[in-house]
């Protein structure tokens, strides 16, 4: 190839938005050169090397934007530690088909048994398939909502919560709700119900809503959108959190 014709193919790309082909340009037609590319198979190298790389640039700006608490997947969790919990049941969740159908999925259990990492591993695995996500816990979801609808515009903040195609709700349950804090997460779960998928998590079975949210009725509103579509994981295990701690006792222990 030319220098002109190469200059002329990188300043047409830096037009079109295509920082990438006129950076490597170069290296495509080496590599077509090489292989002896049809017109065709070389047009096809392009535009399959340029998708990939947006979309890497889409996945790791959806990342940033999360607010996720890490991006770690589902093969950095240790399901050895979890006996009682099938690991093809998680992984089945990581096909992402209950996102397709804009379902939700729950994680039950007590505090440290990972249903935070499964549930933000599940996230990232949305991020990675082209959803939008975002994360949050309860408390904090509420307090912003609040704030929000004190200031008059509950409505514009609402879209934070609802515009996600995947929305994580953290440790439901940790603290109990007033009434009208309740309502408030009625609205989000109401508005999204087949609208877009909730990933959540909770130390409280579904039984014992009712004391989370303040009133049966507002809980079981909540729990008969949120339950109707819905794949629901019980981790009834020990905590990796004690365990670390104990193992970090132990090498303290030994060095001493």
């Amino acid at each position: 190839m030319s220098e002109l014709v190469s200059t002329r193919i990188r300043n047409t790309a830096g037009k079109l938005g295509l920082p990438h082909l006129a950076e490597t340009i170069r290296e495509y037609t080496r590599r077509a050169d090489e292989g002896k590319m049809g017109y065709l198979d070389f047009l096809d190298l392009v535009l399959s090397e340029e998708l990939a790389v947006r979309d890497d640039r889409r996945f790791r700006q959806g990342l940033r934007l999360s607010k996720l608490p890490h991006h770690k997947t589902l093969d950095e969790c240790d399901f050895s530690f979890q006996p009682d919990l099938d690991p093809r049941k998680v992984k089945d969740l990581a096909t992402r088909s209950f996102v397709e159908g804009k379902a939700n999925a729950a994680l039950l259990g007590p505090p440290g048994v990972g249903k935070t990492h499964i549930a933000a591993a599940l996230a990232v695995a949305a991020c990675r398939a082209g959803y939008s996500i975002y994360f949050t816990s309860l408390d904090d979801m509420v307090r912003n909502l609040k704030t929000a609808e004190a200031a008059g515009r509950l409505t514009n903040k609402l879209g934070t919560y609802l515009r996600p195609g995947v929305l994580v709700v953290d440790e439901v349950g940790y603290q109990p709700l007033e009434r009208a804090e309740a309502n408030l997460v009625f609205q989000v779960i109401s508005k999204r119900y087949e609208m877009g998928s909730i990933i959540l998590t909770s130390n409280k079975t579904f039984s014992e809503w009712g004391q989370v949210f303040g009133d049966e009725v507002l809980a079981t509103a909540i729990l008969d959108r949120l339950l109707h579509h819905c794949e629901v994981i019980s981790i009834n295990g020990p905590s990796y959190r004690l365990k670390n701690r104990l193992q970090a006792i132990e090498r303290e222990t030994e060095a001493a």
